[in-house]
């Protein structure tokens, strides 16, 4: 895989089943019920500067106090399908992270959705870049919604589709796995154990269905739309599975079928790796990418904007001192956008139209 200059290999520790505790926040006293106590953050420096350890907890949660669910009522009956007019307008969400209210607040403030949470863009073309679930509240409501929205687009003429990120890969794992041991590369570890250290809700769990596992499953990890290439993590590790787009999309597809635990887990560890883009040697990087996939610039999620800025809080900050994002990341020589805003930070969740004005 290349990395980016100044990245070191990834970091493992022998992990075995009693190195994993379920955090504070994952335990809930309601079906929605959560809280997210304050966390101090490690200097991204000396925690983060090598990616992140599927074995070890991943980016922490900063206090963000209680949030109030919005309740999205089920599609009524779909809309006769309208003329084709020419692709639409093209928008990308962010890492969602089960923050249902937030999400739909946003997509409302873009339009894209109407007040009752129906679809009303048109031709619009809308691609999550994956992380739909864990840390937050309601990760089933948030996939439930982007199943609906995209049947609702495709029957006004444009699209809503979904590329899948390592929380995926982890919520899978999780249910297919369980605590069957794997070898992490550093001793032994297992699916449920890493879905519960890194945010894992057990109401997501008790109400993941068979439709959920199987729309998951067939995500795909890389798309190319407009001349961006779209992917989730903001790594190299794609270039592991592939030379093209949909050798990649097969590859992990099939691997995902073979259910092999093993093979989930190299999977998902590569997924997880992260800010290839972002020090020196970031640019090329992002080229090797773009020189074997296509298009002009790379769309991710995965590592939220504070992180790649340095300024990531701590429980000392005051109430309003914390993360402030405002809108995507550009960087890497103006090849990369990232978008995730640290919405499980008490950042933004983003919802943006490309392209961009810079």
């Amino acid at each position: 895989m290349t990395q980016g200059a100044g990245q070191g290999p990834e970091v493992e520790r022998t992990a075995t089943l009693r190195d994993f505790r379920v955090p504070a926040y994952v335990h809930e006293t309601g079906p929605y019920a959560h809280t997210h106590p304050a966390e101090a953050a490690p200097p991204v420096a000396e925690a983060y500067s090598d990616g992140y350890t599927p074995t070890e907890r991943d980016l922490p949660v900063i206090n963000r106090g209680d949030t109030v669910q919005v309740s999205v009522d089920p599609a009524p009956a779909a809309p006769a399908p309208q003329p084709a007019t020419g692709p639409g307008p093209l928008y990308v969400v962010g890492d969602v992270h089960g923050y249902l209210d937030e999400l739909v607040t946003a997509l409302q403030e873009k339009e894209l959705i109407d007040a009752s949470g129906q679809w009303c863009a048109g031709t619009t073309r809308l691609w999550f870049l994956g992380d739909f679930t864990d840390r937050g509240p309601d990760g089933i409501g948030v996939i439930d919604l982007v199943m609906r929205l995209s049947a609702e687009a495709a029957a006004a003429g444009g699209y809503c589709k979904a590329l899948m990120g390592n929380h995926e890969l982890l919520l899978l794992g999780a249910k297919r796995f369980g605590d069957t041991p794997v070898n992490s590369g550093a001793g032994t570890a297992t699916f449920q154990a890493a879905w519960l250290l890194n945010g894992g809700q057990k109401t997501d769990m008790d109400r993941l269905q068979d439709h959920h596992l199987q729309w998951m499953a067939r995500l795909d990890a890389v798309e190319a739309v407009d001349g961006y290439l779209l992917i989730h993590s903001d790594t190299t590790a794609y270039l592991d599975y592939g030379d093209s787009i949909e050798a990649v999309n097969d590859t992990v597809r099939e691997t995902l079928t073979r259910n092999d635990a093993d093979e989930v887990w190299d999977l998902f560890r590569k997924f997880t790796k992260r800010f290839s883009f972002r020090d020196e040697g970031g640019a090329d990087a992002v080229r090797s990418l773009l020189d074997t996939y296509g298009g002009t610039r790379v769309v991710h999620g995965h590592s939220p904007i504070p992180y790649l800025l340095g300024d990531v809080g701590s429980e000392d900050d005051d109430e309003n001192s914390g993360p402030v994002v405002e809108g995507p990341h550009v960087y890497a020589d103006g090849l990369a956008i990232a978008m995730d805003g640290g919405v499980t930070m008490a950042g933004k969740l983003l919802v943006q139209q490309l392209p961009l004005d810079i």
